[in-house]
């Protein structure tokens, strides 16, 4: 019996051989794109096609994170002047949302915001922030990279809208908050996201539309994708949230 995988398509690479149901010649296309395996014979009489997931090597992961690392290091990053290490505002906001000393606050002086930085690789490639008042846009990136903001170490991400509850998710063990920061799913969000096995999307309870699509679209990039519905925003550390939260992940 024929597999797809018997035709070893690599990661970004479109194969078109003979159909191994109706024989037709060269009308049997496969496409691996970041793990998801597609294929589809042409002939109009035949009705073979299908799609699967497939496990990217460490070496698909790098490659694909090829282009975008490169891009991250041509795009400078310099801390505005204005943003700095030690205020009472940081100690303000750390105590307000039992935020880590490790998470490393910063302040910008000049509007009145609350910085995360972003980094990859250990170094600083960009910083958001949120505004402590009620002016807009309420968060405000200083850089030109297209990263999410991340904090944890673990084997399951969990994609959030903003950098708090990023912070509550990385806070428990095994998982990785990832904080999009916008409305959509980049290209980038969907690569860095494509080294986990497993991806849990939990944005706020109004957002449901924008929850589906983010997991349909991160089931082309992610093995194993789950939707957690939440009653409050991550942030506010909901007791049966972060219960359904600690469960879903196993």
């Amino acid at each position: 019996m024929w597999s797809v995988q018997d035709y070893d398509v690599k990661n970004g690479e479109t194969k078109r051989v003979d159909c191994p149901i109706c024989k037709g010649s060269k009308t049997f296309t496969i496409t691996n794109n970041m793990g998801s395996l597609v294929w589809n014979c042409y002939k109009a009489s035949c009705t073979t096609s299908g799609g699967k997931r497939v496990r990217l090597t460490s070496e698909d992961i790098k490659k694909s994170f090829g282009g975008f690392i490169q891009e991250t290091k041509e795009i400078p990053f310099k801390m505005p002047d204005f943003i700095v290490s030690r205020s009472n505002n940081i100690q303000t906001y750390h105590h307000k949302w039992s935020i880590p000393k490790d998470v490393g606050l910063m302040y910008d002086v000049k509007e009145d915001r609350v910085v995360f930085k972003i980094q990859h690789n250990d170094i600083i490639v960009d910083a958001i922030g949120r505004a402590t008042d009620k002016r807009l846009p309420k968060w405000k990136r200083y850089g030109n990279s297209d990263l999410p903001y991340v904090y944890g170490c673990g084997r399951v991400a969990v994609v959030v809208e903003d950098c708090v509850s990023a912070v509550v998710v990385g806070d428990i063990d095994v998982y990785v908050g990832v904080a999009v920061l916008g409305t959509s799913l980049s290209e980038s969000h969907k690569k860095y996201l494509s080294q986990f096995s497993t991806a849990v999307v939990a944005l706020d309870p109004d957002a449901l539309p924008k929850t589906i699509q983010f997991a349909k679209e991160l089931r082309q990039y992610v093995d194993v994708v789950k939707v957690l519905r939440l009653t409050d925003d991550l942030k506010y550390r909901n007791e049966d949230d972060i219960k359904n939260l600690t469960n879903i992940g196993v």
